[in-house]
């Protein structure tokens, strides 16, 4: 409507808001490459500041940024309204513009931190390991480490990604130090319970899953582990009281239906079991 209104005005008005609805139509369409062109268009005509030019400055960087036209998108994202959207696709496209100074300052901004804070580190670190850039995330992890030894979840991501290295020895020591730091954090459990187990450590994994479970019993991570820890260790009631349990809260998990078919089998109910494993390759295509 106010685009609408503003179109009797004058020409040159309604040439710019037919670039500005353009660009709009072509936006929502997710042809985002015309858009890119259309609202570049339109900023060119519309007043610094105003309503018209702060959209066409957003929708302009929301299309290079889908683009993957990262550098781009920062000019135009900076002359738009910062909010949380806007300051994650600043970030994001700082990253992958490996500007990973100015990541942290936008991260920041944010989550409203200071950008020299172990915690601004710790975000920006976090956001880069959902991201799949492992090496920065550790990287910025062990800076804010540096700041603040006992930040939490720092050690924990730290472990979470030493793992995923295959330097579980590493590994164990963070998550070591992070149930120090947070004791009550029942993801830190699982993960240094998965840690020992890769090493087959069940006697110290068990306990640790079973803290885990005590602390968020509606995840069935923990279960599922503690499930196939039971059943190399041949207790196989508890194995397949757990990992029934972790099939509640995820009925379609492909592997705790496996181990509970692998542990009914191996307690002589074959043909429960073989169903169980049936139904696992079933979930599994």
């Amino acid at each position: 409507m106010l685009f609408g209104q503003q179109a009797a005005n004058s020409d040159s008005q309604s040439a710019l808001n037919s670039d500005h609805l353009s660009a709009l139509r072509q936006y929502a369409a997710r042809d985002y490459k015309g858009a890119a062109e259309s609202f570049r268009k339109a900023i060119a005509s519309e007043a610094a500041g105003s309503p018209a030019y702060r959209q066409s400055s957003l929708l302009l960087g929301q299309s290079l940024y889908m683009l993957g036209r990262y550098q781009e998108a920062i000019s135009a994202l900076k002359q738009a309204p910062q909010t949380g959207e806007t300051l994650y696709m600043l970030g994001n496209s700082a990253l992958k513009s490996r500007d990973l100074k100015s990541s942290v300052i936008y991260f920041a901004e944010m989550f409203g931190v200071s950008p020299g804070s172990a915690a601004a580190h710790l975000l920006t670190a976090q956001l880069m390991s959902r991201q799949e850039l492992t090496d920065d995330a550790e990287a910025e992890a062990r800076t804010a480490v540096r700041i603040d030894a006992r930040i939490p979840q720092a050690h924990y991501l730290l472990g979470e990604i030493l793992t995923f290295k295959g330097e579980t020895d590493k590994a164990i020591e963070e998550l070591k130090m992070e149930t120090q730091i947070n004791p009550s954090f029942a993801m830190a459990y699982y993960k240094l319970g998965d840690a020992y187990s890769r090493q087959l450590q069940w006697a110290t994994a068990i306990p640790l899953l079973q803290k885990s479970v005590w602390l968020n019993p509606t995840y069935s991570g923990p279960y599922i582990l503690l499930g196939k820890g039971y059943l190399q260790q041949k207790e196989l009631s508890n194995a397949e009281g757990v990992l029934r349990r972790a099939i509640q809260l995820d009925p379609n998990n492909s592997s705790a239906h496996y181990l509970l078919g692998q542990t009914l089998v191996q307690a002589g109910r074959t043909d429960e079991g073989r169903e169980m494993l049936q139904l696992s390759q079933k979930l599994k295509n």
